[in-house]
């Protein structure tokens, strides 16, 4: 029984993209652009651009707006504070790599459960923001979008910068790939939010987003909520699809290296399929 409780473990973890060893190829902490030290400083970059913009509009909120409490409701601010965490997190990571002599880097000792935390972190972070700048600025900005300095660069930096930083990680590190079996787990966190912003209403007294008023779009709420499922799926495609063509190109144009064979891309694209546990990731 422990045996099969083992397997099964083992099974579910290598299904979501968790080999093991854990990344063994170190493709989370290196760029076929950029050297370690060169990518762990522009994530550190990133990480610290990411906070301060959290901070100041959040500041902005208390001070001037004096609405703080709405802040955690808006999946805008939600899903940037992802981008704060992972940038943090891997900045970490990637310096620590560098220290290490480029040879390991903490996250491959860590507990299985914190590194599928991690990978699903990626997932988030590659396909939400794409979404917020969609939404936002084919629906919800206005002429108050530029309406003073704060307005512009807050608006810019959260729904137009914040898909820059998705497009960095997947265009220009060597992350393999997001798994289709991250499809649900992370669809199912996009579509929680539909249930926290209809808790914002019954305790706040308004819509994060004018489009989830069911008194004003009526039979449209449906419309537009099937049209943000498709467009999820869509952007989940088309981010693992420049993926894929990255690692090719890399593959075909790129100087080959020891260190990311041909064969760790063709078995990250078959991870979606539990594996027996007596095979081991290479």
């Amino acid at each position: 029984m422990k045996s099969l409780r083992s397997t099964f473990s083992l099974g579910s973890y290598e299904s979501f993209g968790v080999s093991s060893p854990f990344d063994p190829t170190c493709n989370l902490v290196t760029s076929p652009v950029f050297s370690p030290v060169t990518l762990g400083v522009l994530r550190l970059l990133l990480a610290v651009y990411t906070l301060v913009t959290t901070i100041t509009v959040l500041a902005f909120e208390v001070v001037v707006y004096h609405d703080s409490k709405s802040f955690l409701s808006y999946f805008t601010d939600l899903s940037y504070i992802g981008l704060v965490a992972y940038f943090w997190a891997s900045s970490v990571q990637t310096i620590a790599y560098v220290l290490r002599g480029q040879k390991s880097y903490p996250l491959q000792a860590w507990p299985r459960i914190l590194q599928l935390l991690h990978v699903l972190l990626y997932s988030t972070i590659v396909v939400f923001p794409i979404i917020v700048t969609v939404v936002f600025w084919s629906l919800l900005a206005s002429g108050e979008t530029w309406q003073s300095r704060y307005s512009a660069w807050s608006n810019v930096s959260q729904h137009a910068m914040n898909s820059g930083f998705a497009l960095f990680e997947i265009l220009l590190t060597h992350a393999r790939p997001i798994p289709w079996s991250h499809v649900i787990p992370v669809f199912l966190l996009l579509a929680s939010y539909l249930g926290l912003a209809y808790v914002t209403y019954a305790t706040q007294g308004f819509y994060t987003y004018s489009f989830l008023d069911p008194s004003k779009e009526h039979g449209l709420l449906a419309a537009y909520i099937i049209g943000i499922a498709f467009g999820y799926c869509v952007v989940f495609a088309a981010v693992r699809g420049a993926s894929l063509l990255r690692c090719r190109l890399h593959l075909q144009f790129g100087r080959q290296q020891d260190d990311s064979p041909l064969e760790a891309l063709e078995e990250w694209q078959e991870v979606d399929q539990p594996k027996d546990s007596s095979v081991s990731e290479a």
